[in-house]
């Protein structure tokens, strides 16, 4: 049984330079990509079996799948895995190890030594590896390996595998959690790559804005502010033009000196509230703003909520969700708290050993 796939190329004007693939992290990764995918991911123009899926450069994969085929060789087997979306061949080179296990068995005598023998533990080792190297039609296999295409047919070159003991599909299901994630997060994103700007453009005087506002409450170590309290700290970042002008000029069309402070200030509020870095506990005329790492109310109500929901019935064994944790922190402390805001307080109270968690989006205390 063959999978094949025609093999199609990159178009040379939408394809990213070589030289600058390494900046992009899927690329030094094992992309977990549906098998589907694989086959249809285009090969680079410039590099051999270095492919493209969407803007991001791949050659390395992570597979999970079910045994369709199997052929057994010398020095390899040949497993086609088959992960619901579609099939695809994997090489797995037998290990040393495992060849000399297939000559042992040739009726070997066995020591009658009672107790620890070296010989004897050494072979139960290496049948123990062969059980998770040899698998049959409609076991669960894993893959890590290079992506390369043979005879116009795509296929896995492996690096790791072994066989996934999975009676009640519990890894399947998070596995397939897992990828879509990947994928809403990652490779369904185009890549975007700094480049060098000018000084004086929006996106970089923004950044520069953020980075000094985030500086001055390291420095200061602020718990809440008001909007003033840091406008004057934009102020070298807006060119004076409209100051410097002649007398006799008129003045150019467009915002003012003082509008322009306050848009860029307004902005930079507004990336620092999106990363979670700030929030307002009430959206009232008085703007007052709490620094998320510096506010002890909050950090004080998270740790009680993760106290006492975990102690429950429902939470006690995986522990409560980050929703479930969201949701209270809202009743409890302000509306307007955002998943962002409660992500760091969590990782700063797990990096202080205050809460522990028990997996993905899951916490709980001891």
């Amino acid at each position: 049984m063959t999978f094949r796939h025609e093999a199609d190329t990159m178009d040379p004007a939408e394809e990213l330079p070589s030289v600058l693939w390494g900046l992009d992290p899927i690329f030094s990764a094992f992309a977990r990509l549906h098998i589907t995918d694989i086959l249809q991911i285009r090969e680079s123009c410039e590099v051999p079996d270095i492919y493209f899926y969407k803007s991001h450069p791949i050659h390395k994969v992570d597979v999970l799948g079910t045994v369709v085929y199997k052929r057994e060789r010398e020095d390899f087997f040949c497993y086609g895995v088959d992960d619901g979306t579609g099939v695809i061949n994997c090489m797995c080179w037998k290990n040393d190890l495992l060849k000399e296990e297939v000559d042992s068995d040739r009726g070997k005598p066995r020591d009658g030594l009672q107790g620890f023998n070296l010989a004897v533990d050494l072979k139960k080792l290496r049948q123990a590896q062969q059980t998770h190297c040899r698998l049959e039609i409609g076991e669960l296999l894993r893959v890590r390996g290079l992506v390369k295409t043979s005879r116009q047919q795509r296929e896995i070159i492996a690096i790791t595998y072994y066989k996934v003991n999975d009676p009640v599909m519990t890894v399947q299901i998070e596995w397939m959690i897992e990828v879509l994630q990947l994928y809403r997060e990652f490779y369904d994103k185009p890549l975007h790559l700094q480049t060098n700007t000018t000084s004086d453009s929006p996106m970089s005087t923004l950044s520069k804005a953020t980075h000094i506002i985030k500086d001055f409450f390291k420095q200061k170590s602020v718990s809440k502010f008001r909007p003033y309290d840091v406008q004057d700290l934009l102020q070298p970042l807006i060119p004076r033009c409209a100051e410097t002008a002649h007398a006799d000029q008129e003045p150019e069309a467009g915002p003012s000196t003082c509008q322009q402070l306050r848009m860029l200030l307004k902005e930079a509020l507004q990336v620092l509230q999106d990363e979670g870095i700030v929030y307002r506990r009430v959206k009232s005329q008085d703007e007052v703003y709490f620094v998320t790492a510096q506010d002890k109310d909050l950090l004080m109500a998270v740790k009680d909520i993760i106290r006492e929901d975990s102690k429950r019935e429902k939470h006690r064994e995986k522990g409560c969700h980050i929703l479930h944790i969201l949701s209270a922190v809202r009743q409890r402390h302000s509306l307007n708290v955002s998943r962002a805001v409660l992500e760091l307080v969590l990782k700063s109270l797990e990096c202080n050993s205050d809460i522990v968690s028990t997996r993905d989006n899951y916490f709980t205390m001891f």
